[in-house]
């Protein structure tokens, strides 16, 4: 019978399965050990090697990177490191750009005024779009341009396929790839750029799986909420002196929670909607190189942050005008936010939220930056997103408005795991070419998200906690 009849193929894809059912990874892993092994004999026979003492000292860093014992904590410190870098490093920046937008924003506004211009067409052209987009590239811009430089240093180093490498394991327990993790790793910068980065899964279905799980660690337009709620109601549970710390902590357990869903939800998919037998996934960890910077500096300023802040901005334009007129146009005497605020209270307060919460992360949909600020319009009753001038007085507001330790769990966790921002959704139906598969992966983290801070929100009633 020859190979290329059905039937012939048909048995051999059988046996195939049949054996990767019966065997597991335990095989694939003893027949690439084998060839490895084989081959590494003949290089000993056939070959030279000049440079032994460089190859040593790249195997001394290997066992340190990819032990068993060691592998993870130096990951994570690394991870953490980059974390505190990009954080720390943004803020000068952000804060310099803001200053200059709103420096901007003010020389309009005297334009307009000077001009007779009527109050609609300022306050949707400066207050609602011109605003939105300040917003978004002065909370955006410096954050992606530290991260991502810092992450291609990372992997023009070669420590990225050592990150892989020790993730791998987990990955294919769940039915993903251990590429996943680098993917996953990108979206901690932008989960738009970590989609894109899913390219170098080459099978489909587990590139779907990567695609539909990257929302679920947190990108730099979700840390400034993490950080400013975890320092206000985690760091103050604690002394002054220490609460830095213990809000840093606290990040890194929500960042950890992300992963675990991370691998939990890859294990569903790969069971149910997006079942198959996982890719055999061969990594030769490459040597350690000199990085380049001037490739560095392009692929991670133009490649990856310019190309996401202009999709960011495309969306957010648009926002800020829906933004402006539903916090404008009023029905009786409320605006059209407070109505809808109000209808989707009492469904919030069943997942430890507000309606004013949970209609900002509906609004906020262009860029997760927006979120904290149009909550903040919203217990105003401003008619223009607002940023208060420090930590204390967001406090004193939130509490004012019913806040509690709970609440600022809940949005933690809902900022966490809630629905992409539209430039993630937007990069997502370029990547897959599906509307099915771009509305899936909004759905299922929001539908996470409100299992997860309903489970919260219920066993801190049922405790007696508020």
């Amino acid at each position: 019978m020859d190979d290329k009849d059905p039937r012939r193929f048909e048995e051999l894809v059988s046996i195939s399965d049949s054996v990767q059912t019966m065997y597991g990874d335990e095989l694939t892993d003893s027949i690439v050990k084998d060839i490895y092994t084989f081959a590494e004999a003949i290089t000993k026979k056939a070959v030279t090697k000049k440079s032994q003492r460089k190859m040593n000292f790249d195997k001394k860093i290997d066992d340190l990177l990819t032990s068993r014992i060691l592998g993870f904590p130096i990951m994570f410190l690394l991870l953490g490191v980059v974390f505190w870098i990009t954080i720390t490093g943004a803020n000068y920046p952000s804060q310099i750009l803001a200053n200059l937008f709103f420096w901007l924003e003010d020389k309009l506004t005297y334009l307009f005024m000077a001009a007779d211009s009527p109050k609609w067409l300022h306050g949707i052209l400066i207050l609602g779009m011109y605003r939105t987009l300040a917003w978004v590239v002065s909370v955006m811009l410096p954050p992606m341009a530290i991260f991502f430089p810092l992450f291609t240093l990372l992997e023009d180093l070669g420590y990225l396929p050592r990150v892989a490498f020790n993730l791998d394991k987990l990955f294919k327990k769940a039915g993903a790839h251990g590429k996943q993790s680098l993917t996953m790793s990108m979206g901690f910068g932008c989960n738009a750029a970590g989609v894109i980065a899913c390219r170098i899964i080459e099978s489909p279905r587990e590139r779907l799986i990567a695609v539909l799980t990257n929302n679920f660690v947190p990108c730099n337009g979700r840390f400034p909420t993490l950080i400013a709620l975890a320092t206000i109601f985690v760091g103050g549970l604690v002394s002054s002196r220490y609460s830095t710390i213990v809000a840093s902590l606290f990040i890194t357990l929500l960042v950890v929670f992300g992963i675990a869903i991370t691998l939990i939800v890859s294990w569903i998919l790969s069971k149910t909607m997006l079942k198959g037998v996982p890719s055999t996934f061969t990594l030769e960890l490459p040597p350690y190189r000199k990085p380049q910077i001037v490739r560095i500096l392009y692929t991670s300023l133009i490649d990856r942050t310019i190309f996401v802040l202009g999709r960011a901005v495309a969306v957010a334009a648009p926002a800020g005008l829906v933004i402006w007129i539903l916090a404008n146009v009023r029905i009786g005497d409320m605006s059209i936010l407070n109505h809808l605020s109000m209808f989707l209270h009492p469904f919030a307060r069943i997942i430890g939220l507000d309606g004013f919460i949970l209609m900002a992360f509906i609004i906020g949909l262009p860029a997760n930056e927006i979120v904290v600020p149009i909550i903040i319009m919203s217990y105003m009753a401003k008619g223009a997103m607002l940023e208060l001038e420090s930590l204390a007085e967001m406090k004193e507001l939130f509490i004012a408005n019913g806040w509690t330790f709970l609440t600022a769990l809940n949005v933690m966790l809902f900022s966490l795991l809630h629905f992409p921002c539209a430039t993630t959704l937007w990069t997502i139906k370029k990547e897959t070419g599906s509307s099915k598969w771009t509305i899936l992966s909004a759905l299922i983290p929001t539908a996470i998200a409100i299992v997860v801070c309903f489970i919260v929100a219920s066993t801190a009633r049922l405790l007696g906690s508020v």
